[in-house]
């Protein structure tokens, strides 16, 4: 196993613009979730959430927002997907039309003022007791990942512990599909260079690509890497620092998926903020209860 180099956390203020980012970013997808109706297509929806973010103060992103919709939600159709590393656009936003009863999820990852979030959002506009149930069983996995970051488990036997669990669920781990196979992937503060707008490259913000390229170079020297997977390159303790992680779940022709920032330090990690519309449902559901430090914080 390679050995982690501590790289640093961010500091209070930059952990603030990181959770406004984010916020902004849920605030984008729970908008626009609501606005949702039947025959509206994903490119529509995706072309919608972009004229939010960019309104809403985003001057970047590290990806341009998706929709998917249907079958798309689990990645089903994506031909030869699995075996991919790069960019496919299978994954970019289409003619998709959203029907009643049909599960969606919305994806965005804004940057303000050099801080970037990224998230996954889930719905239907109507019922659907599979996605229910997928969206249900998704807290098992943000508290597992929690508590294995903070035994100090490597990347890789963490990503590995999450397949296991959407095998005994009997699901499949659709993350998996994305480029280089990632439950997650860093994300840093970006050096602001005045311009209002910031150029993307086959929907990626360049500036994120290139910080993304800069923390790839520098674990290949320390012995860790900005992507995680449940590969060797991933055998490594969590690397301190913001992570989007991204745990999606297949059933069928069904997708679901979380995504939001984990905070690593040198001996602990926490989520960046436990106020997000997947463990406010949890909460209503009986599902989750909030930490006795967030508790405490509340107080």
């Amino acid at each position: 196993m390679a050995s982690a180099s501590t790289t640093g956390v961010p500091d209070g203020n930059d952990l603030d613009g990181f959770r406004s980012a984010q916020r902004l970013a849920y605030r984008c997808a729970e908008t626009i979730g609501a606005e949702l109706r039947p025959g509206m297509t994903e490119r529509a929806v995706a072309a919608r959430m972009r004229e939010f973010l960019q309104d809403e103060g985003a001057d970047d992103c590290f990806h341009e927002p998706f929709a998917w919709f249907g079958d798309r939600t689990a990645f089903r159709g994506f031909a030869g997907i699995r075996h991919l590393r790069g960019f496919n656009p299978a994954f970019y936003p289409g003619g998709r039309v959203l029907e009643e009863n049909m599960p969606y999820i919305l994806d965005c990852a804004p940057t303000v003022g050099g801080y970037t979030a990224d998230i996954g959002y889930c719905g239907v506009i109507g019922e659907n007791r599979v996605l229910d149930r997928l969206m249900d069983d998704l807290h098992e996995y943000r508290t597992l990942i929690l508590d294995r970051v903070r035994a100090r488990d490597s990347l890789a036997a963490i990503s590995r512990a999450v397949d296991r669990l959407c095998s005994r669920h009997g699901y499949e781990p659709r993350h998996k599909a994305y480029p280089f196979e990632v439950l997650a992937h860093r994300v840093e503060r970006l050096a602001e260079d005045g311009r209002a707008r910031h150029p993307s490259l086959a929907r990626f913000g360049l500036r994120n690509l290139a910080g993304l390229a800069r923390g790839g170079l520098r674990g290949r020297r320390e012995g860790w890497s900005p992507l995680w997977n449940s590969s060797a390159t991933s055998d490594h303790p969590p690397t301190p620092g913001l992570w989007a992680v991204e745990p999606h779940l297949g059933f069928r022709g069904t997708g679901a998926k979380f995504e939001e920032l984990l905070v690593v330090t040198d001996d602990d990690a926490r989520w960046l903020d436990d106020d997000v519309p997947h463990v406010r449902r949890w909460i209503t559901r009986g599902l989750w209860s909030p930490p006795a430090t967030t508790q405490r914080a509340a107080a």
